[in-house]
């Protein structure tokens, strides 16, 4: 499908094809710049990319993503490029399960309202308030994502803009620098536990931390994710991704797969130099779709770089890996994709298999996912990264096993129907997710948006040196398929706007 083109200079090379390597170089393509998009891997999509395994093919992480709704980026560029994207608005989006607690969670952002309202006891009087306040703010923050040229960088037409939305960001300012559980104790809602189960659960998954650790705007802005034109892809992401690799290519873009770049050097004409896995390159721009520590290692050790750029690295490493597991299910039943988050314990971390997130393929799927009658599952959870390090490798092994069994037991305790019926299982450590998605040592997810107004200090594109910038999910706006793509697009403009 994809030739390597034998061109060997260009304008911009972006490295790595995750959803931020992608939406940058189609955006510079879509510009009439000449761009090299370099993978390691033979095919795209990073975390959220699908693999193939013994005839069947597995989301490598991510199984869902926002921005499928009418004028969000997904949406627009399905639609542009006429991509083959088949999606599926399934419902519930989630069912999410814990003790004593099953909430089935809608695209309506006001079922989980509706959920909790439905329970005996609940203080229906705080709920409305504290709804009603996060709906304001994440109506305002998800307005910025939606029309992404109201982030930096940003133009006159733009400023003015966010002059005339002022009144709706004074409600943001009572919430910045708190965690999320400090606003729920302003809402006398601190105890109220099937509402903090749900949440501490919904922001490991979305911010990496739980409510007493998060950032409070990044955290009400993630509880309307399911509503935010949230869908599944038949296939799998990498479908998604595929698609708009090909619309970069079909648009004159050069797509380099199964290229690892393994070096980067300054030019004297402030160009690069690209040392990779089949030869030489250069470019005048280069953006990196790889976290700190890997663009690190590509660069010449007395090459300068901000400090803050060592200080991201540093948050990257207190964040989280995965362990998964791959299954296969056969089954006769016909259903639309199954997406579950299960929680084995409220008083326990909601990490190492106490908390799971399984998504299910959908019987249509059946001729892109394997053979007909079989189901694929991604059963994925957070490994704490520093203890994992803190272990001989031998006891690195046993401690990834004990995650497994854990996750294991809170699938089969809240999903029995399905856990009967699987006929395969391809256990993953961090090392093994590393391989599926190019992710240096397994980590995932970015940076833990953890209180603090730290995290509003690099609101815009991150430029680490002359015409070398930064892309995905350690970088602003952060986690999830939609955010890295509309960081691509910002990456894009600063690139044209300070390159020309």
């Amino acid at each position: 499908m994809y030739s390597e083109p034998m061109k060997q200079s260009f304008d911009i090379a972006v490295i790595g094809s995750g959803f931020g390597g992608i939406s940058t170089a189609l955006s510079l393509a879509e510009n009439g710049l000449s761009v090299a998009l370099f993978e390691t891997l033979n095919y795209p999509g990073g975390c959220a990319s699908t693999f193939t395994k013994s005839g069947f093919s597995f989301d490598a992480g991510a199984t869902l993503s926002s921005g499928f709704a009418k004028n969000q980026l997904f949406a627009r560029w399905i639609s542009k490029y006429q991509l083959p994207v088949q999606l599926e608005w399934i419902d519930p989006v989630v069912h999410f399960r814990a003790p004593h607690l099953a909430i089935n969670i809608s695209s309506r952002p006001e079922s989980l309202l509706d959920a909790l309202c439905s329970l005996e006891g609940a203080p229906k009087t705080d709920l409305l308030r504290f709804f009603a306040h996060q709906a304001r703010v994440a109506q305002t923050l998800w307005a910025l994502i939606d029309e992404e040229t109201l982030l930096p960088p940003i133009n006159w037409n733009s400023l003015l803009k966010h002059i005339r939305r002022l009144p709706s960001y004074i409600p943001l300012f009572q919430d910045l620098g708190r965690s999320l559980h400090s606003v729920l104790e302003r809402f006398q809602l601190g105890q109220f536990s099937p509402l903090t189960t749900y949440l501490d659960a919904l922001c490991q998954i979305t911010v990496q931390c739980n409510i007493a650790e998060a950032e409070a705007l990044f955290a009400l802005a993630t509880m309307d994710y399911y509503s935010r034109g949230t869908a599944h892809i038949q296939g799998g992401m990498g479908v998604l991704a595929r698609g708009l690799c090909h619309a970069f290519s079909s648009g004159g873009g050069n797509l380099h797969f199964s290229t690892r770049v393994k070096k980067l050097e300054p030019n004297p004409n402030h160009g690069w130099s690209l040392k990779t896995s089949r030869g030489t390159f250069s470019a005048q721009v280069v953006v990196a779709n790889l976290l700190p520590g890997a663009l690190r290692s590509l660069l010449p050790q007395e090459y300068s770089i901000p400090r803050s750029f060592e200080a991201l690295q540093s948050q990257v490493q207190s964040g989280w890996g995965a362990a998964m597991l791959y299954m296969v299910a056969k089954t006769s039943k016909t259903s639309m994709a199954e997406h579950w988050q299960l929680v084995a314990n409220r008083d326990q971390p909601f990490h190492s298999g106490n908390h799971v997130f399984s998504s299910i393929s959908g019987s249509s799927e059946s001729a892109q996912r394997g053979a007909e009658g079989f189901r694929t599952l991604t059963l994925s959870t957070h490994v704490p990264m520093k203890e994992l390090f803190s272990y001989s490798p031998n006891q690195r092994s046993e401690f990834i096993s004990q995650i497994q069994t854990t996750m294991r037991h809170t699938f089969n305790n809240h999903c029995p129907n399905w856990a009967a019926i699987i006929q395969k299982e391809f256990p993953a450590s961090p090392r093994t997710f590393q391989r599926f998605t190019g992710r240096p040592e397994g980590f995932v997810g970015g940076i833990p948006k953890r209180v603090g107004l730290g995290q509003y200090l690099h609101l815009g594109p991150r430029k680490v040196g002359s015409n070398l910038f930064m892309v995905g999910d350690s970088t602003f706006p952060g986690q999830s398929a939609l955010a890295t793509a509309v960081g691509g697009t910002r990456v894009a403009k600063s690139v044209i706007d300070s390159w020309g």
